[in-house]
């Protein structure tokens, strides 16, 4: 009974975004006529405050929020744990800079969203040129972050499900210590109330905990990763400690010499 009332919640929230996006996005490409970059992304958090608002009031699903107080005012790369789309929607609104997002450019073809997000300060990239994608990320990300933009790159690349943890790979940490910018880690329990492979959410709470940044100067990319990712696991295992039962502790990174 409990997952039928669920499933029609969630096809609920799933019109809601069909029926909200479509009007939005023509109003962006409108606009996009005349203005583009942080005028755009604006409109477009907008939407995507209205999707979480939907996900809240519709499926009973509620944020709460922790060391915020970290977030700097200068530009970082921030490196969030990936469990749901939930977070892709969630982070813009909540965070204080526009977040310049690192995805394959596959996604500029979804209508209408897809056509928003070409007119903004993104950076997207083709997976089959890896060094070539790499040489983009890069300068794109060193341009981004000279005008205020946080980048924003998931460090497992694709969503995790709940307890578990993808490989961390280090192109997030090596972007910051290219551009001399801290990083970022964030832990998030999405997967909590929105399952990795399914769009029937759960109410509930999802916890988003803000760690302080962590300075790149001197530092190799793997070994400042493996301590983002002892950060992220050993906090995500405080906020959801159901999840983990049974897990062996996260292991602290060897201490820099």
């Amino acid at each position: 009974m409990r997952h039928a009332l669920n499933a029609l919640r969630s096809a609920l929230f799933v019109l809601f975004m069909a029926v909200t996006v479509v009007p939005w996005a023509l109003a962006v490409l409108v606009v996009s006529i005349f203005a583009k970059g942080n005028v755009v992304y604006w409109m477009c958090v907008g939407w995507l405050r209205t999707a979480i608002w939907g996900a809240k009031v519709i499926c009973g699903v509620h944020a709460r929020l922790h060391g915020f107080d970290h977030l700097p005012d200068t530009p970082v790369v921030m490196l969030p744990k990936h469990q749901s789309t939930w977070e892709t929607f969630a982070f813009p609104g909540l965070m204080p800079h526009p977040l310049c997002y690192v995805f394959k450019r596959e996604l500029l073809y979804i209508p209408f969203f897809g056509w928003a997000m070409a007119r903004m300060d993104m950076i997207h990239i083709d997976r089959s040129k890896r060094a070539e994608a790499w040489n983009l990320v890069a300068a794109q990300g060193r341009k981004f972050m000279a005008k205020g933009h946080w980048v924003i790159m998931f460090p497992e690349g694709t969503r995790a499900a709940r307890g578990a943890k993808g490989t961390y790979k280090s192109g997030g940490t090596r972007l910051a210590i290219q551009t001399e910018r801290p990083v970022l880690p964030v832990a998030v329990t999405s997967a909590r109330c929105w399952p990795r492979k399914s769009f029937v959410l759960r109410p509930g709470v999802i916890d988003v905990s803000v760690g302080p940044p962590i300075a790149s100067t001197g530092r190799e990319p793997d070994e400042l990763m493996r301590e983002v990712e002892a950060w992220i696991e050993t906090e995500m295992r405080r906020l959801d400690p159901e999840a983990y039962v049974g897990q062996p502790p996260v292991e602290a990174p060897a201490p820099r010499r």
